[in-house]
């Protein structure tokens, strides 16, 4: 398998530090609200490696934080006259009914700043102690000029870096790059207790910390949105290394921004979304097919048209699913005709190009592909006046259900029951069949279609779709 690795810019073979075992932290979170769709793209797309990498064998160690102490929390619990504490439990629980909902799977670890204060006290102490932080009357700062490599992951030199940074005119800094990894306290904010005096950790110290604590000195694979390359991300770098001494992460893995409408997401433009505002129109699922229907490093454009082709598709793909349940329920237990072998041997090939989509940098656009050639293939071979065995049935489906589970896709069952209502109208339209009533047969599919329903006729007999 080979990843883009944005400290090299370049596609390498990726080869874990211990080899059935992988160390993978990824950014979460800052939970004053609820989280965006530009925030679901990269939970979507590491939560798809993380479930690929299992799904070719290894363990997956996943780490991904909550920060749940900073400025927008700050102000927005004082606002809404609560705790910082209570405002992050509130949407820590929101974020995962949302994350629930895309089929995001829970973190092996999902640590809260608030809960590894001493972690972090213990990595700032290191890096006093090594010369690379400095006390300033009870704000810590970080000194990225001590860092001779700063700047390697964003592939800029400090100078340009300093050039295009908006930064804090602070004159306790002996540098004006230089960053906080410890505020002291202020009125009305909430503190803990340090060597430094009262305060709070600085943004950037939370996962250098966590990451530390949960997985390793250096870790396999560390992935978020491109939007944190810099500063936080070249930050992590400078603080882990400089306190352990070795490399951070061996894998850097972002994703591409997402616009709306062609447009950069902003709420002074009122194209600002959550998850939660798309989700009371589109499934969460189409959600989640529309992030992987591109590769992850591209950009991406969300657009209300762009989610009704993303229904679409995925509806296509579920129709055929319950086209070969249908099939599979209905066919009797006949040998293979030789179609069929040939159709069943070309799935194994099928499965060998997903893995290979998969396999070239997480390709999920190409994989997606895959599952519509194993759709057209199904319904050309197994098409119902073919009296397709169940076997052969089976197979398209099962392997269908597998790949899509490994894009977190496909996941989901729909409901068996039929209302009787609808049960009463199928042997009412069944008997106007056979009577070769045809207007009232017609009829009868016509009501059905608006009580959500498709009728299709096989030699089998009646299948019905729920749209």
């Amino acid at each position: 398998m080979k990843l883009y690795n944005t400290m090299t810019n370049k596609k390498e073979e990726f080869v874990p530090i211990n080899k059935d075992k992988v160390m993978m932290y990824s950014c979460g979170p800052t939970v004053y609200n609820y989280f965006h769709i530009g925030n679901a793209r990269p939970f979507i797309i590491f939560d798809t490696l993380r479930r690929y990498l299992e799904y070719r064998g290894y363990k997956v160690k996943f780490v991904q934080n909550f920060t749940d102490i900073d400025d927008k929390m700050i102000n927005k619990a004082n606002d809404l006259g609560i705790t910082v504490g209570e405002l992050a439990d509130r949407y820590i629980r929101e974020y995962f009914t949302d994350a629930d909902g895309l089929g995001i799977h829970r973190a092996t670890v999902h640590p809260r700043a608030t809960e590894n204060i001493d972690s972090i006290i213990k990595i700032i102490e290191k890096l006093i102690d090594n010369g690379y932080a400095y006390n300033v009357n009870g704000d810590v700062y970080y000194s990225t000029k001590k860092f001779k490599e700063y700047g390697k992951l964003s592939h800029q030199p400090l100078e340009d870096l300093e050039s295009g940074a908006r930064i804090d005119i602070n004159e306790d800094k002996r540098d004006p790059m230089d960053f906080a990894v410890w505020k002291k306290q202020k009125p009305g904010e909430p503190v803990w207790d340090s060597p430094w005096g009262p305060g709070r950790p600085g943004w950037h110290i939370e996962c250098s910390a966590m990451a530390n604590k949960y997985l390793a000195d250096t870790i396999d694979i560390h992935s978020g949105g491109r939007d944190l390359i810099f500063p936080h991300h070249e930050n992590e770098i400078a603080q882990s290394e400089a306190a352990n001494g070795c490399a951070f992460a061996n894998y850097w893995v972002h994703n591409g921004y997402i616009n709306i409408d062609n447009q950069k997401m902003s709420k002074s433009l009122g194209n600002f979304f959550t998850v939660r505002d798309v989700a009371k129109e589109f499934d969460y699922e189409v959600i989640r097919f529309f992030m992987l229907s591109a590769h992850y490093r591209s950009p991406i454009n969300f657009s209300k048209d762009l989610m009704e082709s993303s229904k679409s598709a995925l509806d296509r793909i579920y129709n055929c699913l319950e086209t070969l349940k249908f099939l599979s329920g209905t066919a009797e237990n006949a040998g293979l005709k030789d179609s069929e072998r040939d159709f069943i041997d070309s799935l194994s090939a099928r499965k060998d190009e997903f893995i290979a989509a998969m396999d070239d940098d997480l390709n999920t656009a190409d994989a997606i592909s895959v599952l519509f050639e194993i759709v057209s293939d199904a319904n050309v071979n197994l098409a119902a006046d073919k009296k397709p065995s169940k076997q052969a049935a089976n197979a398209a489906y099962d392997l269908l259900k597998e790949l899509g589970g490994v894009l977190g896709l496909l996941e989901r069952e729909k409901e068996d029951k039929i209302p009787a209502e609808v049960e009463a109208l199928l042997d009412e339209r069944a008997a106007a069949r056979k009577a070769k009533d045809w207007a009232k047969s017609d009829e009868i599919r016509d009501r059905l279609a608006e009580m959500g329903y498709t009728v299709k006729d096989t030699r089998q007999g009646q299948q019905l779709i729920k749209k």
